[in-house]
């Protein structure tokens, strides 16, 4: 079964900008569906942005132009750009793919 590992996670002022990156342990994101996600502290995990298919991107409302979702031509590592931070964005953010979930990584911004 393919392995997710997240990393890039941190503390940010608002305003700020942070690069998540999923790797993992094999080639799949080339033509594959995969999704980033992201749990605030009380709430349910929602849907911030997915690659479908290894080439369209779909983003949450509360994101679009501010994050960008990429991949690695290898298919081994998918990006999650985010600039503009808001406090709103806090939260544990996984990689998902298909019934494979990340470890997650922690995003805290700071108004």
């Amino acid at each position: 079964q393919v392995q997710l590992v997240e990393s890039g996670g941190g503390l940010v002022q608002a305003g700020g900008s942070l690069r998540l990156s999923c790797t993992a342990s094999e080639s799949v994101f080339r033509r594959k569906t995969m999704g980033w996600y992201r749990q605030a502290p009380g709430k349910q995990r929602e849907l911030v942005a997915s690659l479908i298919d290894g080439g369209s991107r779909v983003y949450a409302d509360s994101v679009k132009g501010r994050f960008t979702i990429a991949r690695t031509a290898n298919g081994f590592t998918v990006f999650l750009q985010m600039n503009s931070l808001n406090p709103e964005d806090t939260g544990v953010y996984y990689c998902n793919f298909g019934e494979v979930w990340g470890q997650g990584t922690q995003v805290t911004v700071q108004g």
